[in-house]
Parts: structure tokens; sequence; C-alpha cells
């Protein structure tokens, strides 16, 4: 197997006991989930063990076997893989949801009136490729762009409003990042980790130890940890207050579909995204240098418990995006680099990446396949860009990504007032590259790299974009 395999997953990357083989309706199932023998919450003691997005998994002789402190990694890892195998899932089993229900009549023509219309919307010029059909485009819904000038190639009821799972931990992102400086350390209280729903996926904080705010990011982003969203929730003023500015940011960029309940993705009565939003999410953060950084780290030390000598130990984790890290059946994507995937039982899988081919940059989102096949999500988003990459200059575009509120009305193609001065806008900040603040204007990247960061235990490798000044080179960083 690969170095993304699920047995290297399942072993050399995960730290702490697996407690319940099946997860609970609500719960994330995009990661494995790990106990982190803390008391801050009842709820941690229960967590789900992995389970591929959204399949029904045979039971083996040993499933639903609580976890108890000590259980042996190598045990843990055991029960893991042969739940796995036993699953009909890798075995290429697929299966669709004859009950499906419908998008609505009519959405937001925020972007263009055809992205307001259900159904897949492409306008293709002589010689333009054919999009894969829907017997390999199951998503409910789907929408590629091009991620510099917002131009949206195809889409299929992008303003659909579904659950958006762990995608909307960009929003998270985009709205949190700039507060905190990434060697600020902040050691976590019990009420930073309560409150988390039953089978979140973590990456194993623990109260009363400290850690950076670049460490809480990388568990954020690689580990989709809800103990990490909550930690830095917490630093931010606390859940609630973070809720009201991710809404707030939310508004701000024209993202009309979204309503946040929790700030992590977990499934809540009435939280909705929608295609269209998270590939604004993405777009707007991938204008931050740190936003970049992080969501195109494949692998990286975490810190763990204290040893002999109050020595911090260290254990590794692995990005679950499968087209950034791969897996066990796929390599990464050529040219990714991010952004975010994500899975409960409400959501399906939902996952936005954005990849480079030459001078090229695509975004794609993907919400609910109906096809419910191991990695189905990425596979279905890879066959968007492939199609994308191969498509830009032979279709006509559906609609765009509209630009913030304070440059555009959302509306149409252009601002309300100065049609000319809000496109001039947009497109100078997409052609201006600078620090956190500045544009994001190229990936930079067409495969991973290995970045030293200090001492070789904290190894990172990353497949990051970089803005277009420093492209073809690398920064000691």
């Amino acid at each position: 197997m690969g170095s993304g395999s699920i047995r290297r997953a399942a072993g050399a990357l995960f730290r702490g006991v697996l407690s319940a083989y099946r997860a609970k309706p609500g719960t994330f199932t995009d990661v494995p989930t790990i106990s982190c023998a803390s008391t801050a919450s009842p709820d941690l003691t229960a967590l789900a063990a992995p389970t591929a997005p959204t399949a029904p998994s045979a039971p083996s002789a040993t499933a639903g076997r609580a976890a108890r402190p000590g259980f042996p990694l190598r045990t843990a890892t055991a029960l893991a893989v042969s739940g796995l195998v036993a699953s009909p899932l890798l075995a290429g089993t697929a299966y669709a949801d004859p009950k499906a229900p419908a998008p609505p009549a009519k959405m937001s023509q925020i972007g263009g009136d055809r992205l307001g219309a259900p159904g897949v919307q492409v306008a293709p010029k002589p010689g333009a490729p054919k999009l894969p059909g829907p017997d390999a485009l199951t998503a409910r819904s789907w929408i590629v762009s091009d991620a510099e000038s917002g131009k949206v190639l195809a889409a299929k009821n992008p303003h659909w409003r579904l659950a958006p799972a762990s995608t909307l931990k960009m929003l998270f992102a985009d709205t949190v990042l700039p507060k905190f400086p990434k060697n600020q350390k902040h050691t976590v209280k019990p009420a930073d980790l309560a409150d988390m729903g039953i089978g979140s996926s973590l990456v194993g904080i623990k109260e009363n130890l400290s850690y950076t705010v670049h460490d809480l990011w990388l568990g954020v982003f690689l580990r989709s940890g809800n103990d990490a969203v909550h930690t830095l929730s917490a630093m931010n003023g606390g859940t609630k207050a973070t809720v009201v500015q991710m809404q707030q940011r939310a508004k701000e960029l024209n993202a009309t579909d979204t309503h946040v309940v929790t700030p992590d993705g977990y499934d809540a009565p009435g939280q909705v995204s929608s295609a269209y939003d998270l590939s604004l999410f993405a777009r707007a953060g991938l204008q931050n240098a740190d936003f970049r950084e992080y969501c195109s780290t494949a692998s990286a030390q975490f810190p763990g418990d204290k040893g002999k000598g109050g020595k911090r130990a260290s254990f590794g984790i692995q990005n679950t995006n499968r087209l950034l890290s791969g897996d066990f059946d796929m390599k990464p994507y050529p040219g990714i680099a991010g952004v975010k995937n994500g899975s409960t039982t409400n959501a399906g899988s939902t996952f936005t990446g954005v990849a480079q081919r030459g001078d090229r940059k695509l975004l794609v989102t993907v919400m609910h396949p109906e096809k419910r096949e191991h990695n189905e999500g990425y596979r279905e988003a890879a066959k968007l860009l492939d199609w994308g990459f191969a498509a830009a200059d032979k279709v006509e575009p559906v609609g765009r990504l509209v630009g913030p509120r304070s440059e555009d009305d959302g509306t149409g193609a252009v601002g309300p007032k100065d049609k000319k001065g809000a496109h001039d806008n947009n497109q100078a900040a997409l052609d201006s590259s600078g620090g956190s603040g500045g544009a994001w204007t190229a990936v930079g990247v067409a495969g991973g790299a290995l970045a030293l960061l200090g001492a070789v235990a904290f190894a990172v490798h990353r497949r990051r974009p970089l803005p277009e000044r420093v492209r073809g080179r690398r920064s000691g960083k």
C-alpha cells in the first residue's frame, strides 16, 4: 500500500483508542475519531470508530466493543482495519438512494440567473469536451469555477441549501484565523472542550496543556478536529460569539445560502450552506497566506503528552483530504493545494478543492454524492477538475463567483453603481500578491515538497500554494 493507505492512517498517524464501531445519527464520519483521555466532557467517552462516509458497514466480531483506557493501539488499529475491510464499500459496492430529494424549483440567483435553475448548467462551445454523465457525477450539488476570475464553468444546483459538514470550517477559518498570531500559546481549559457533539472528529487536544495557534490550525485543517475548533472559539469569546461572527462574515461574502449554527460543521437543525457559498469561502480564505499554508499541508507533527522531565512528545497527523494526501485506493491529485473535506450522516460527503495546471487555477465543490462508494466525493471532484482543465477555454461561463458586498452587489456580472469599477476592483485584488492580507493569485505547485519546520521531528509534508512573486522557488519556512 502507498503512503496514504488506510492501514498507515489507522496505525502510524492516529493516537488514542477507538470507542464505538458504528457512527450515531448526526455524527462525523469524515475522519476517524479518537479518545483523548480527557475529563472535559462526558461526550468524549462515546466516540464513533472509523467508517467510510455515510456507508453501511458489515459488523465484525468485535463491533461495538467499548473503548477503555490503555487499550493497545495495535489492537485498536486491527479492529479499525478489520471493520473497514469487511465493509462492502471497499469491494466497490455502489448504492444510490432511490428516495433522494429533488432540488428546489427556484434557488438564489446570486452570480447569475442560470445558477438559480435546477439541474446541470453548462454552455459548451464547438469542440468542448462533454461533462461526465449522471452515473459518474451523482452529487446533489456541484460547481466548478475559475479560482482567479470567478467564472463558473459548469454547475448543478449550486445554490441548493444542504448540510455542509466540516467544509464549514473554511468559513470558521476565514473568520477567526486573522485574529491570533501563529506563535500565540493557549492553555486548554476543561470548558474549552465542552459541548462537542458525540462522534466529533478530534486531533487529540488535552486540557491543561498548552498549544500554539499554529498547532490548533493544523488540527483544524488536517484532522478536522472539533476540539481544535472549540479551543479557538473559546479564545475568540466562545462558540456563540464565533457563530455570530461567522454569519456576519458569510453575509459580507454574499453567501446568502448559509446559516451557521455550529462553528465546526457538526450536524445541527437549520445549519446549511451551498456549493456556491462553500466556493466563496474557499476563494476568500485562499487570499490569506496562513490559510493557504494550513489547507495545503499533507502531514505534520502534533504536540502530545508530557513525558518524564516535562518534555512534550509529538505524534504524526495526516490530512484527511484524500486528493491531497492520497489513500490506499487513490493517488493525490496532480496540482492539488487544499482546501477542505467533510462528511456527516446528514451531509453525506462534502468537498471543496483547488488545483492548478499551467496557469489555470480551478475551484471545485461537491456536495452529497448519491453513489456511496469509498472516496466517491473525491472521485467526482477529480472528474470535474479534469473536465474543467480541458474545457476552460471551450465553454461560455454560466455565472460567476461574486465578490464581497463591499465590492459587489452579488446579483449579476458586475456591481450595482459603478459596473466597470467593481470589476476592476475585483480583478486588481485577484492580480495582487502580498502577505497574509494579500489576495490569492496562484497555487504555484504541481506536487508535494518536504518543508522542515525547525527540527526534523517537526517535518511537514506540504503541497502549498505560493504567491505569484515567489513562484518557482521555496521559502525557508
